[in-house]
């Protein structure tokens, strides 16, 4: 008996898309026809170029991002960038500034949207906490999108910075001429040197988020919240939001012996009732 394989229409479909994608009819990160037009040109309807759109998007080919439509990835796996723990002295500009672990590298950076640097109320309760302020309190906020020329967008970042930090160096309002040149500001007016901790977390993306960073709204971000603590009285000066798409970046740690671990080490060829065994 002769078993009869019934090959759906949706796949034809994903099947000649990928491969047009994959001639060069649609680069990556450019967007493709809406549904009806695609239903239109290949004669099917909306439901079947919807599943032949999940379908590629399974396969890692497109993207559905929210506010701009479907997508074309940059391969299987983006260009993924280390974060190590290393602040270096930024080299790549005119002007006095730092590099963060993700922008250490020697590329030239851009921004995907025009930078924003206002006043505001600082609503989030865990910001203001880490800040030391009120929520609510009115506070210095910088707002950038970046990531290297060639590439999507990489991070979004904004920062917080405490009251009395713009008192002491006003000028972290302008638009400054090289990244991490509002924190060499600081350091002058009197906080020299500022200290970093960072919180790392995943969540879910908020609808701006996805919109921004070009993802879909399901793929997981990296939360990366970083506190500078002045050195001139100890306490916040800043506070930075990193949000980098999950597929973009991975954390590195060097992992440190507690002194309970540093030799000399128990002959672990001996009795066992002479060496403390972690039951």
């Amino acid at each position: 008996m002769r078993v009869r394989v019934q090959h759906s229409r949706y796949m034809d479909i994903a099947a000649e898309i990928k491969a047009r994608i994959e001639a060069g009819e649609w680069k990556p990160g450019s967007r493709l026809p809406r549904l009806n037009d695609l239903a239109a040109e290949f004669g099917a309807n909306r439901d079947t170029i919807g599943r032949a759109v999940a379908a590629l998007e399974a396969q890692g080919v497109v993207w559905a991002v929210q506010g701009r439509g479907i997508i074309v990835r940059h391969g299987m796996m983006r260009l993924r960038r280390p974060r190590g723990n290393l602040v270096k002295r930024n080299k790549a500009t005119l002007s006095a500034g730092y590099s963060f672990p993700s922008a250490s590298g020697q590329e030239k950076w851009k921004h995907h949207v025009t930078p924003v640097a206002g006043h505001e109320p600082l609503t989030n309760p865990r910001i203001a906490k880490l800040l030391g302020v009120e929520p609510g309190t009115p506070v210095m906020r910088r707002f950038r999108v970046t990531g290297p020329e060639s590439e999507p967008p990489f991070q979004i970042n904004i920062s917080w910075i405490h009251p009395r930090g713009v008192i002491d160096a006003p000028e972290v309002a302008s638009e400054d001429p090289g990244p991490g040149h509002w924190l060499y500001l600081l350091e002058k007016a009197g906080h020299w040197p500022i200290s970093w901790t960072e919180f790392h977390r995943a969540r879910t993306p908020t609808p701006d988020e996805a919109r921004l960073l070009e993802i879909p709204i399901s793929l997981p971000v990296l939360e990366i919240v970083r506190v500078g603590t002045s050195g001139g009285d100890g306490q916040p000066i800043e506070v930075t939001e990193y949000i980098v798409a999950s597929d973009r970046v991975e954390t590195v740690h060097v992992l440190h012996r507690d002194e309970s671990a540093q030799p000399p080490w128990p002959d672990i060829g001996g009795p066992l009732d002479e060496i403390e065994i972690d039951r």
